[in-house]
């Protein structure tokens, strides 16, 4: 069995780490060239948006599926290196 102590840790990481990725997709676009590289995520053919006069829907499928797709594989392949 876990000691909830090493869950608490790896949740505090996994945090972090989404934090950073935040500020590094929030400043992307003040470095140059690196902007471009993430202009496709929701963008793609299968996000839905619906704007009325005072109402707005934004529904992001497509983006949403392939970044579960790309974390599904990161993810994988750190499991793999560490079952080694």
């Amino acid at each position: 069995m876990v000691p909830w102590n090493d869950v608490g840790r790896w949740l505090i990481v996994v945090g972090l780490a989404i934090a950073a990725v935040g500020v590094l997709l929030t400043l992307a676009e003040k470095w140059l060239g690196v902007g471009s590289a993430f202009s496709w995520i929701g963008k793609l053919p299968g996000d839905f948006s619906i704007t009325r006069e005072q109402f707005s829907l934004y529904i992001p499928i497509a983006t949403s599926l392939v970044l579960s797709i790309l974390l599904s594989l990161v993810l994988y392949v750190f499991s793999w290196l560490f079952r080694r």
